[in-house]
């Protein structure tokens, strides 16, 4: 069931996915922290522990699926076997919507880094998001190997200069605790400021959700998928509190949310060496590029698995010698570039509120999935098992309607033309397949994956 002989190949260890999961939640801030303050000021170094805590329901259940079911389908194939092969290729969809926007977003983050050095023109940002997709589309054909060495290296070089530069600010004399303490305190915006935030704020952990879309390209066992998932929300809910506290304390939260760059300008106003700053911007970068790393390899990897499933056509399971599937590698720098050039100044806002509506979907269909399962296919083997079982999927349900309905209250006015588009497309693709089958090859319905089919598809 490959496009080539090549197809996956496995070639990931679990240090490598723990960092590509971890890093692509990480990813973003050094742009991002101006939309955190602004929703809920130094409070956030609570709201993303909190979150973590509250998306492990989710996350369990995710773990079990993909346990049970570890294909890079994921969602897709998780959904057919517990409702039908329409929920499914809805339920992917939604995914690679989730997934598929982060890379313009990280692209702007380097965009927004280059404007602390120089003036970058508005109508020039997004060509310069684009180039930058543009590289790293060449680089996503090479092995898959060098993606997982490379999210290694760059998570403990960024997470260490975040710990350095963090534990600087809180001893450099310059850090006040009334800076958190007073200007209205943690929460400048009371409850529904914090609320809005965490709602906001679950697109930093969409990282833990894109790992089991790699399953079949690891070396591990899938019921190790849950160590990879945890850590992806744990670890940086840690490294995340740590900055903010660390930033937070050094002026109010109004003054942190008017600046493009927090760290690096914070630094030259209070006088601080130069170099903890160009420190700052480096490790945000390293960030970024982790992200981008990341989720450009899930969502070509959500068209891969699609295509096992016949929902797609063959090509998207076409690999090349490394092993890469270079056609959905393609298919993801279109839906980048279609992405960056709706996008504008308010790109954090845009891309924050569009993604959440998605995962908390995303998240509410995987659940209940999960649910359905253990009623439906209580036979099929589960290496590892959710604990408490219909409680935890019951509760991660409620959690993700929640992180919807809050997200749709965010959506800026230009994130609907390109919802309504993506949507389009999405329920056009079933028809186009309808047509592309009876015109090529009758016999090439869709499928429905099960556990008697591990191993037997690349």
């Amino acid at each position: 069931m490959t496009g080539s002989s090549a197809g996956l190949r496995r070639q990931l260890g679990l240090m490598s996915l723990i960092a590509l999961a971890a890093g692509a939640v990480l990813g973003g801030w050094l742009a991002e922290a101006p939309y955190w303050f602004e929703l809920t000021g130094a409070g956030a170094a609570l709201v993303f522990p909190i979150l973590a805590i509250i998306l492990v329901p989710i996350g369990l259940a995710f773990a079990e699926l993909t346990s049970m079911l570890p294909f890079s389908s994921s969602v897709d194939v998780w959904a057919s076997n517990a409702m039908n092969p329409t929920a499914g290729w809805a339920t992917q969809w939604l995914f690679f919507l989730v997934q598929v926007v982060e890379p313009p977003l990280v692209a702007f983050i380097f965009v927004t880094a280059a404007g602390y050095f120089v003036d970058v023109p508005v109508p020039v940002q997004p060509l310069i998001a684009i180039a930058i997709m543009v590289v790293w589309y060449v680089f996503s054909n090479f092995n898959i190997r060098l993606t997982g060495v490379l999210a290694i290296i760059l998570f403990l070089v960024m997470v260490g200069i975040t710990v350095g530069t963090s534990v600087y600010y809180l001893t450099s004399g310059h850090w006040q605790f009334t800076n958190i303490s007073e200007h209205g305190g943690l929460f400048p915006h009371g409850m529904m400021g914090a609320i809005a935030a965490g709602s906001a704020l679950v697109l930093k952990y969409i990282g833990f959700a894109m790992t089991p879309t790699m399953v079949q390209e690891t070396r591990f066992a899938a019921k190790r998928m849950v160590l990879v998932i945890l850590a992806g929300l744990f670890i940086p809910a840690v490294v995340y509190m740590l900055a903010t506290v660390a930033i937070g304390g050094l002026a109010p939260h109004d003054v942190i949310a008017s600046l493009s760059v927090p760290e690096p300008e914070l630094v030259d106003r209070l006088g601080m060496p130069s170099i903890i700053g160009l420190l700052a911007i480096g490790a945000g970068l390293l960030y970024a590029f982790t992200t981008l790393m990341g989720f450009w390899t899930s969502s070509a990897r959500v068209l891969y698995g699609a295509s096992q499933l016949r929902q797609l056509p063959p090509w998207f399971m076409r690999t090349n010698r490394h092993g890469q599937p270079y056609i959905a590698n393609l298919v993801v720098l279109g839906f980048g570039i279609f992405f960056a050039a709706f996008t504008s100044t308010n790109w954090v806002q845009y891309t924050y509120s569009l993604s959440v509506v998605a995962a908390g979907a995303v998240y509410f269909l995987g659940c209940l999935s999960a649910l359905r399962l253990r009623s439906k296919r209580p036979e099929w083997e589960r290496s590892f098992r959710a604990p408490l079982g219909t409680p935890i999927f019951i509760l991660g349900m409620a959690v993700s309607a929640a992180i919807t309905v809050i997200g749709v209250t965010l959506l800026p006015a230009n994130a609907w033309p390109p919802i309504i588009a993506y949507i389009v497309i999405g329920a056009l693709i079933p028809v186009a397949m309808r047509a592309y089958r009876s015109r090529t090859d009758g016999d090439y319905s869709p499928l429905v994956l099960t556990p008697e089919d591990i191993g037997k598809v690349d």
